[in-house]
């Protein structure tokens, strides 16, 4: 354990990294002594790079991979510097290999437990899931020059991403329905020095985003959705209308003098 966690102690809150290597059953067992050293290589040097070495709350071994929750205090410093330095790393150390070196890392926010043998919670869960989904899989193998692909929750995109910051372009993200244990869900690829993953096909398309002219938003409810069971969402003004979402519906309120129209009130 690092910073301090306790055990038992339940409700802390941090950002959630689940690191895997992209094709690692295929790799005999002799090579994977060195591929995890590479792994460690790669992801402490972005840590200590990003201002980050001192701020893991807590850290497990994968075998083909590593899974770590960070402190809350930076989140530009986790989404932002060391996912870059994390993709920088791993091209220097692919230069000297003839089969590189390829992740993908599912990054979350939330509260976790830890316990003598790790710890748990959904956030979590979630991260090693969008990590690992197929959709996340298909993206990279697609991109076969492509070291690292970024998956973020849309809990974490909405509360982190698409505001933007050092080395955050959120434009460069694209949103995905990826099928997990749980059930659909909504993820957000990136793939560092490329810019946005291309459009899905077939299961995994891309549902239509109304902020990227995409459609109407036929967004399916977030996990925080669930977990709630009330959501009193966003608020947008168009045409001095104000439109508030939410899981009763949408509410609309018409400023203007004579508003008609489903939803209208004065």
């Amino acid at each position: 354990m690092h910073g301090g966690a306790q055990f038992g102690q339940y409700g802390q809150y941090g950002f959630i990294i689940s690191l895997d290597v992209q094709g690692s059953g295929s790799i005999p067992d002799p090579d994977r002594p060195a591929l995890r050293k590479r792994i460690y290589r790669a992801a402490e040097d972005a840590f200590a790079q990003a201002g980050l070495g001192d701020a893991r709350l807590a850290q497990e071994d994968r075998g083909d991979g590593i899974l770590a929750v960070v402190e809350p205090r930076r989140p530009e410093a986790l989404v932002g510097e060391w996912t870059e330095y994390l993709h920088q790393n791993l091209r220097r150390i692919n230069r000297e290999l003839s089969r590189p070196l390829r992740l993908r890392a599912g990054l979350d926010v939330g509260p976790f437990t830890p316990d003598r043998h790790g710890f748990s919670g959904t956030a979590v869960d979630l991260a090693c899931r969008i990590g690992s989904c197929e959709e996340a899989k298909a993206v990279l193998s697609g991109l076969p020059d492509a070291p690292l692909l970024v998956a973020v929750t849309d809990r974490l995109y909405q509360d982190v991403v698409r505001h933007g910051g050092r080395w955050i372009e959120p434009e460069h993200y694209r949103r995905y329905v990826v099928r997990i244990k749980e059930g659909e869900r909504y993820a957000w690829f990136t793939v560092p020095g490329r810019g946005a993953p291309p459009p899905a096909v077939g299961d995994g398309e891309p549902v239509p985003d109304p902020d990227r002219g995409d459609g109407p938003d036929s967004a399916p409810r977030t996990e925080r959705d669930e977990a709630s069971g009330f959501r009193f969402g966003d608020v947008t003004v168009a045409d001095q209308a104000q439109a508030f979402q939410g899981n009763f519906g949408d509410v609309t309120i018409d400023h203007r003098r004579g508003g008609t129209g489903p939803g209208a009130a004065s």
